[in-house]
């Protein structure tokens, strides 16, 4: 076995010797996760005009805010654009174009904030999953920074 070979079959025995594992006394694994706690939540109760989420009520201008669109663009550009196309073309995710369309503001807010809640609940979102193989990992943005996406989608959708 060369050196190289070597090395990296103590790299993979480091990596697998790293996990936690189930019979590490003090840790209790019979308990639910909160994704599993969420996804054991009575769906009947899911909203799917809202989603689910602390976003109830999204004013939207009449105009497009442009300041906002452009800190969106950016902020999408870093964390949005390596899964998700502005066309109607699916990359890893569905593309962008006419979600604002199809889509209720806060329904976008919810789900670009907080994604796990509305995949584990929405049936559409299962079906997009089953397409896609790839859960939307949740970002960590601000509402602030999904605000400023929600308006780039408006202006990607023609919004003036």
């Amino acid at each position: 076995m060369n050196k190289l070979s070597l090395l990296l079959v103590v790299v993979f025995a480091l990596f697998l010797s790293c996990g936690k594992s189930k019979s590490e006394p003090g840790e209790d694994f019979s308990a639910p996760t909160t994704s599993e706690e969420s996804a054991t939540t009575d769906a009947s109760s899911y909203d799917p005009n809202r989603g689910e989420g602390k976003h109830s009520n999204v004013e939207l201008g009449a105009s497009l805010d442009q300041a906002m669109a452009a800190n969106g663009e950016k902020e999408a550009n870093v964390k949005c654009t390596s899964c998700h196309k502005m066309t109607d073309e699916r990359l890893v995710g569905p593309g962008w174009k006419g979600v604002t369309e199809r889509r209720k503001p806060e329904w976008i807010m919810n789900f670009i904030t907080n994604p796990d809640p509305m995949i584990d609940k929405d049936p559409e979102l299962q079906a997009q999953l089953e397409l896609c193989l790839v859960r939307m990992p949740n970002q960590s943005l601000s509402d602030p920074e999904a605000r400023d996406i929600l308006e780039y989608m408006r202006k990607n959708d023609g919004v003036k």
